[in-house]
This record gives structure tokens, C-alpha cells and sequence, in this order.
């Protein structure tokens, strides 16, 4: 039980959030499609619910063999279970290997396009880990491929791309560039400290002032979407709760609670699918 509960650890399904803030980004693209398309079928909503739990997974694993002697010098990640031994580099490599097998068995019930998006953009699920030594701000590369969920996802529904799915990437990789800026500023003294870059680093004390203006992205792209597809009335409350949960979320920020703000994303997640949800299912 404990063997499997240090692989539980290493790929981070005992923390769920970042599964989440992944799944939120392939849903949204999946029911973009779903718009455009008129149905969903659902088969695809196992595919991206159980893809998301895979290729985080991958992330994890991979990010925690490159970076396990970082992992050591900083507090948060001491425990992690490369970085203290628990589990060998070459049994995280062998466990990457399923997994990636996994994903890649998962793929071949996607269509040709979807398989080939999906190849293209792991390959920066492997560069994230060490974007983090050549990359300014390499929170940037974390926007582009947690992002990319959404164009994926939206291809297993629609075989030609809208407008509406390159608004919505480009303010998703906004939106997760702000939250993992935020999420940064927890680790940003151990980062100088061992000499790793993150953009709280390279932007300094206007960390927050540019994760705002990231949010404000976001949003406008959210609210370009809703008018580009004549969302329902019901949408603008959805859109009024959104800048709710913004204005708490900025509340924790000024807190200094970083780590609550990250994690306070999911509820924006959960709100905007309930607000493509109804334009799909009631409208």
C-alpha cells in the first residue's frame, strides 16, 4: 500500500487541482465544438476526462525526474517522492513509460487531426520542466500546453476550426499564465535560491499588476466568445458570478494567500462550464 501510494504522490492524484485546471480548459474546447456542431457525443467526455488524468499525470511524473534535485533544496517539494528517495529515477521513467502508453492507447480512438495535435503538444509537456532554466518566464510554456487542451479537445468534435477556439485558446493561456504566476510568488525566494526562473522573478513587484491584466484577457475573450456565438441572456449572469469570483479571488491575493488564490481558479472552471453547459443543453 505504501509503494502505491508514493506513485499516487508522484503523479499527484492526491491533488487533484491540477487535474481540474486541466480539465476545465479540454472541456470548454469540447463544448465549444459541441456548439458549432450541435451535439456531443459522449464518448468524447471519457476521452477528455481520462486523457486529462493522463497527460497530468505524464507532467508530473516528468517534472519531478528533471527537477528532482531542485526539488530537494526548496520546502514545498523536499518530500516529493524522487527527491526523497521513496521512488528511483528509473522506476518514475518506467512508470512515465505506462503512463505515456496509456495516453497514446487513449489517442487511437480520436480522429487523425486530434492524434496529431495531441503528439505536437506533448512534446512541451516534456520542455516545461526545463523551460524553467533557459525561459524567463517560463509560466508562459505552462500557458501554451495546458491551453492546448481546449484546441484538442475541440477537434474531436469539429474537423475545421472557428474563430471562436483561437479566442478562446489564447485567453485560456492568459488565464493560466496569471494563476501560475500567482502560484509562483509561494516559491519565489527558493527559486532565487537555487537559481530557477519563474515570471514573479522577472517581473518583480508588478507580478500582480500583469496577472490582472492577463485576467482582464481572459474575461474579454470569454465575453468575445459569448457575442460571437449569441449566447442566451443567462450567460451575462454567468459572466456577473465570473467577476465575482474574480474580485474574492483578488482578496486572497492581497492576503498574501497565494496558494488559496491558485486553487480558487477551479471555481471559475466550474462556473464557466455550467455556463457553456446551458447554452449546449437549455438553450
Amino acid at each position: 500500500m505504501k509503494i502505491l501510494m508514493n506513485y499516487i504522490s508522484l503523479s499527484r492524484l492526491d491533488k487533484p487541482i491540477g487535474i481540474y485546471l486541466l480539465l476545465w480548459p479540454s472541456l470548454l474546447g469540447l463544448f465549444l465544438g459541441g456548439l458549432n456542431e450541435g451535439y456531443i457525443d459522449f464518448k468524447n467526455y471519457v476521452i477528455v476526462i481520462v486523457g486529462a488524468i493522463l497527460v497530468r499525470s505524464c507532467g508530473c511524473v516528468v517534472n519531478d525526474i528533471f527537477d528532482h534535485k531542485f526539488d530537494r533544496l526548496v520546502e514545498r517539494t523536499k518530500n516529493r517522492p524522487i527527491a526523497s528517495g521513496k521512488i528511483s529515477l528509473k522506476e518514475a521513467w518506467m512508470f512515465f513509460v505506462i503512463l505515456s502508453i496509456a495516453s497514446f492507447s487513449l489517442l487511437l480512438l480520436t480522429p487523425p487531426v486530434t492524434i496529431k495535435l495531441a503528439l505536437f503538444f506533448s512534446l512541451l509537456i516534456l520542455i516545461y520542466p526545463l523551460a524553467k532554466r533557459f525561459i524567463k518566464a517560463p509560466q508562459i510554456i505552462l500557458g501554451v500546453t495546458f491551453g492546448s487542451g481546449s484546441i484538442i479537445s475541440y477537434s474531436l468534435q469539429s474537423d475545421s476550426f472557428s474563430l471562436s477556439i483561437i479566442i478562446l485558446y489564447i485567453g485560456l493561456i492568459a488565464w493560466i499564465v496569471s494563476f501560475d504566476s500567482i502560484y509562483a510568488l509561494e516559491d519565489i525566494d527558493d527559486d532565487i535560491k537555487i537559481g530557477i526562473n519563474s515570471s514573479p522573478i522577472l517581473w518583480g513587484k508588478e507580478t500582480i499588476s500583469i496577472a490582472y491584466i492577463l485576467q482582464f484577457i481572459f474575461y474579454a475573450a470569454i465575453a468575445l466568445i459569448a457575442y460571437i456565438n449569441d449566447f442566451s441572456i443567462l450567460f451575462t449572469v454567468i459572466f456577473c458570478l465570473l467577476l465575482i469570483l474574480f474580485y474574492r479571488q483578488n482578496t486572497l491575493v492581497k492576503a498574501g494567500r497565494y496558494l488559496d488564490a491558485f486553487k480558487f481558479n477551479n471555481n471559475v472552471g466550474i462556473v464557466l462550464i455550467i455556463g457553456f453547459l446551458i447554452e449546449i443543453f437549455l438553450i
